[in-house]
């Protein structure tokens, strides 16, 4: 049974006239035990906000317009706010958002933070069980407890991001969100992150992980799949080795190609600028949306929106690529 599934998720911003941007229009999902799975694509593409579709955070303007979430049997839709917030988000479901250094106080030592969140979660629980179970997760993780007596600004930027993340895993949820956690970082650090997340699954701090980025390569190091997402819904979606290293679509090839690739045999490749933004405001083109800026748009693709399908052993959405697909 998968840990998290998601089907046909439509979360849309509204404003008071009752415009719609539909950041995310049709995106089904599976998350299995031990799983890492990562969604790659551009800033606007809708990434950010299906993250927190996932975990249940709408917050006006944010609606939800369709879809389902499970988390294993349970309906995570059906769950009142109430419920969500002391029984799901923390315990169940992590959310790391962007900025998460920004989730630190300034004004407080950290082991505020930790004692304010669990109280949340185990409100019976002394605060000095607390700041013990937090000791033991920053131990194991390679911080140190005397992080703990810190206030933010004490820290580096890179050390706060780990601090969130160690954080985020005290109550050992099934599923870790992780929405952007390497960016503003640099290399090095990023790496250190990106061991440490994959930790938190190795010694059972979290049973599953979405890691989300706009780096694709950044992902073939961490996640076992890849679904790429552009204007709102998925357009490839295959292993970590296919997508980075043989992608279908025409847009992964061009994420690909935009960023440095530190892999033997791709490190040759010159880079390439995407022509061209993703849609603004949710205005997608008629046929298929990545078809105003790729280099292989032909009649087909502006007359049809492509569905996804089994091609070369992964799920792509390329109106091109339907007639021979395979099974």
């Amino acid at each position: 049974m998968a840990l998290l599934k998601a089907e046909d998720i439509r979360a849309y911003y509204r404003d008071r006239l009752g415009n719609e941007v539909r950041a995310v229009d049709g995106v089904s999902l599976e998350l299995g035990e031990g799983e890492v799975l990562g969604i790659a694509g551009e800033s606007g593409c809708g990434k950010s906000t299906l993250a927190r579709a996932l975990a249940d955070l709408y917050y006006a303007p944010l609606c939800r317009a369709g879809g389902r979430v499970w988390l294993g049997d349970d309906d995570l839709y059906a769950m009142d706010e109430e419920t969500v917030r002391r029984e799901v988000l923390g315990k169940r479901v992590s959310y790391i958002p962007q900025s998460a250094m920004a989730a630190l106080n300034p004004t407080r030592r950290v082991r505020k933070f930790v004692t304010d969140v669990m109280s949340t979660h185990y409100p019976g629980m002394p605060a000095a069980d607390m700041l013990t179970r937090a000791r033991e997760r920053l131990d194991a993780l390679s911080l140190g407890e005397r992080i703990l007596e810190s206030y933010p600004f004490e820290l580096s930027g890179g050390m706060q991001q780990r601090t969130v993340v160690a954080i985020s895993s005290l109550m050992n949820p099934d599923v870790v969100i992780a929405d952007e956690p390497t960016s503003a970082l640099d290399v090095t650090t990023q790496k250190t992150l990106v061991r440490m997340l994959r930790d938190l699954l190795d010694r059972g701090f979290a049973r599953s992980l979405i890691f989300i980025t706009h780096d694709v390569t950044v992902l073939r190091h961490i996640c076992d799949r890849i679904a790429v997402m552009y204007a709102g819904e998925f357009v490839e979606v295959g292993t970590a080795e296919q997508v980075v290293f043989d992608p279908v679509h025409p847009y992964t090839r061009a994420l690909v190609e935009s960023v440095l690739v530190p892999e033997p045999g791709m490190r040759e490749r010159p880079l390439r600028a995407i022509a061209g933004a993703p849609p603004a405001g949710g205005h997608t083109p008629d046929g298929c949306r990545f078809g105003p800026r790729c280099t292989e748009h032909g009649a087909d693709c502006r007359a049809l929106h492509g569905e996804l399908v089994m091609q070369k052993g992964r799920l792509v959405r390329c109106a091109r690529l339907e007639g021979g697909a395979d099974g």
